[in-house]
């Protein structure tokens, strides 16, 4: 079974960052970030493969956010850089057991229990 735990959410300042982690139990592949502000759809915000060779971004994450993961410590990470208030958002982990990278939520098995980040102005 596997179990993904993530932390490093907060509440910081517009054009501020956090650093989110993703410690993942078991065996995984491909990851990815996702997050869901309060009545609003789950969207997609990152995902890297296996090796950390192969990176996918939404839009709205390219030059901002940076993913990688550490596979001897089963960590995921996502670098967050300058900081929107509408970046403000439940932030979810996501793994499966498969190659390559994916942007669909509806394609991975695993996801961890979410980390708050709010962005004040």
């Amino acid at each position: 079974q596997v179990q993904l735990v993530e932390s490093g959410g907060g509440l910081v300042q517009a054009g501020g960052s956090l650093r989110l982690s993703c410690v993942a139990s078991g065996s995984i592949s491909r990851m990815g970030w996702f997050r869901q502000a309060p009545g609003k759809e789950r969207d997609f915000v990152a995902a890297i493969n296996w090796n950390g060779a192969g990176t996918f971004y939404a839009d709205f994450a390219t030059g901002r956010f940076v993913i990688s993961r550490d596979n001897a410590k089963k960590t995921m990470y996502l670098q967050m850089n300058s900081l929107k208030v509408e970046d403000t958002a439940v932030y979810y982990c996501a793994a499966d057991r498969s190659l390559g990278v994916i942007r669909s939520g509806d394609e991975y098995d695993y996801w961890g229990q979410g980390t708050q980040v709010t962005v004040s102005s």
